[in-house]
């Protein structure tokens, strides 16, 4: 039995069946998904009707990100914004034309149900993006950073490598879990396509929503498996760009 982690779909379905597919995922493996499971490709409510299907076969955990939260609000709310629009948000408004009221509350009822953040009994914490409390997770004040938050990330890429755990200079954060693993900040982004690791992190965001593909990786062996980059398999649609 596997425990695998994956990155930040955004409406990637053909991309969800690529890693699927090309990792051998049976119903034995437990599948822990990072959030942003919508905007940017056109397929955002097939997504989250193929995620309710997986839950039917698999032990799944479902991570909440910012994109499913601002989907939320539209979906339930009516609630919408030019912000959101522009950063993925027009494919999913269209791709919901089609889509009828009970399949909507469905989906409502799905990211009603998403969690901020898992921690295993390995002391392994799975979130979308961070979070800046330095006592953890369980005492963070504002529940809206573990799927908003970037210093988390940001500060471990910034880190002096010559500084150690132990020493007084380095990040309490870092500090409190043996592995994190994160989304929501593409590794395109410093030029990267493969899950990075920095100091406790492991950042899975491969940049599905741009120019990378989507990931699935083993959190015990670090084995990993990758789609196609997604403008090559929506090769007529912008994604994010």
């Amino acid at each position: 039995m596997r425990t695998l982690v994956i990155g930040d779909i955004h409406g990637g379905l053909r991309a969800l069946h690529q890693i699927i597919e090309r990792a051998k995922v049976t119903p034995n493996d437990t599948l822990i998904f990072l959030g942003d499971y919508v905007d940017g490709w056109s397929q955002s409510p097939q997504v989250i009707n193929r995620l309710i299907e997986l839950r039917s076969t698999n032990n799944c955990i479902f991570i909440r990100g910012n994109h499913d939260e601002l989907l939320l609000h539209w979906l339930r709310d009516g609630k919408d914004n030019e912000l959101w629009f522009e950063h993925g948000g027009e494919a999913t408004l269209n791709a919901y034309e089609s889509v009828d009221k009970v399949t909507k509350q469905l989906h409502i009822d799905f990211l009603l149900s998403l969690d901020d953040y898992y921690l295993d009994n390995k002391n392994r914490l799975f979130l979308h993006a961070g979070f800046t409390n330095m006592n953890g997770v369980k005492y963070e004040y504002f529940s809206k950073l573990f799927y908003w938050d970037r210093t988390l990330w940001e500060t471990a890429l910034s880190l002096d490598t010559s500084i150690k755990p132990n020493d007084l200079l380095y990040p309490k954060r870092l500090t409190l879990y043996d592995e994190i693993y994160i989304g929501h900040t593409p590794v395109t982004r410093i030029n990267e396509t493969v899950p990075i690791h920095r100091a406790c992190i492991w950042n899975i965001d491969t940049g599905a929503a741009f120019t990378g593909p989507l990931t699935i990786m083993d959190i015990d062996t670090k084995e990993y498996w990758q789609s196609e980059p997604l403008h090559h398999l929506y090769f007529d649609e912008k994604g994010r760009n």
